[in-house]
Order: C-alpha cells, then structure tokens, then sequence
C-alpha cells in the first residue's frame, strides 16, 4: 500500500465576486502520510476551512491536482465523492451534528447505514467504536443524557465506525469547557498511537502542539510546515 495518503500540489482555490476574484487557497502543496497527525493552523481568513473542505471532498479546487489514496479526486464521479466522504474520511465537526432523538448507538451506527451495511454488522461495528471512546456503557443514552466532551466522543466514534484511512477534525474542542477539551484531545493521541492518520484545523495553538506536524498557512499560502514528515 502507497504510504502517502493525501497528495495535494498547486493547490488553487478562487471565488468570483462580480468583478473581482478571492483566492481562498493560491498554490498550495504538501503530502500527508499514513498515521500522521497534522495540525492546519492559521489566523481567520488564511484559508484553513477552505483547505479542509478540499481535503474532505466536500469541495473541488479550481486549479491543481489532489490525490486521495493515489486517486485523482477530479476523476470521481459524485457516487465515488459520496463514498469518499462516507467511508475514506471521517469528519469531526465543533458542533457534534448528533441526532437528538437517536441514542448515540443509533448515531454511530448512521454511515454505516448510508452504505447499506447489514444491522448485526453495524450494531457490532459501532458497539465496538464507542468502546473504542470510552462510552461503551453510554451507548442508549441520547445527546441530551451526555456531557459536551461525551456527545464529541460519539461523533467521534461516528467517524471512527467506518475505519476511514483519515480523521479530519474541524475545531474539535471550540465547544468544550478547558477540561473537557483536553479529554478529548488525550483521545485524539490514543488513537493516533493506535495507528490513525489525523489532520486536526485548528486556530488553537495549545490544541496545535497535540500534532506531530503543524502546517501553517497565512492569505492562503503555506507559511511553514514542521514536525515529523514535514517536506523540508
């Protein structure tokens, strides 16, 4: 298997307001290996939410060529960037994105629904990711019967039960208390150690020092990328 996992060169991204055009991203560049943990950070405004929406898919650059597991996303058809979305990438938002009325088993269990998994096989799979949290004994309890850190430890476990090649986290702790947000962030270093790759976007740099690698970007450039596998 190809170590490098994501493979991003001259990486352009322009918004046309009328008669002027943004670049959200000009020329962007840089590899992530497998089971690395990197953390993009930068000020409002440097591109960083831009650049996550690329790497998860859920956007196209305008100009530039992305590799995801050595495949050029810009030949994907949408069926190939839906399954991309639902079982290459798991995604970890600020905002958790839970189901109020679902118990977090029923929550974790959705990707696998969207994929058209057995019920057995999903109540396994996801029986196993919230264990794999620490909320195994939380599994019929619903979002309003848990704390902040433990309803993003079900999203988390939602995004671990597809075995995705990548964790792509957005603001992760910007919804916790102090305390609660180191927990989570002890977890993001378990599971990383456990063998997952994870890129964390971040405006933090106490959250930042959790990764291995932090890439930098300042007006939508890369201003420095350091740590373990940074291309010096």
């Amino acid at each position: 298997m190809n170590d490098i996992l994501l493979d991003l060169k001259d990486i352009w991204k322009t918004y046309d307001l009328g008669a002027t055009s943004v670049h959200a991203l000009g020329g962007v560049s840089f590899e992530a290996r497998r089971n690395e943990y990197i953390a993009i950070v930068g000020p409002s405004g440097s591109g960083k939410s831009t650049l996550m929406n690329l790497i998860g898919c859920l956007d196209t650059p305008t100009k530039g060529r992305y590799l995801l597991n050595g495949r050029p996303v810009s030949e994907m058809d949408d069926n190939e960037l839906a399954r991309a979305r639902n079982e290459e990438i798991g995604f970890v938002f600020q905002t958790f994105n839970l189901l109020a009325r679902q118990t977090a088993q029923r929550n974790v269990e959705l990707p696998l629904v969207y994929s058209g998994m057995p019920r057995s096989e999903r109540v396994e799979r996801a029986t196993e990711a919230l264990e794999a949290v620490g909320l195994g004994d939380r599994r019929h309890h619903r979002p309003n019967e848990l704390s902040g850190g433990q309803r993003q430890r079900v999203a988390i476990a939602r995004a671990l039960v597809t075995r995705p090649s990548l964790l792509l986290a957005d603001e992760p702790t910007g919804n916790l208390d102090t305390e609660m947000g180191r927990e989570i962030l002890s977890l993001f270093d378990r599971l990383h150690e456990q063998g997952n790759t994870i890129i964390l976007v971040t405006h933090n740099p106490d959250v930042a020092k959790h990764a291995r690698r932090v890439v930098s970007l300042l007006d939508g450039r890369i201003e420095s990328d350091t740590g373990n596998g940074a291309r010096r």
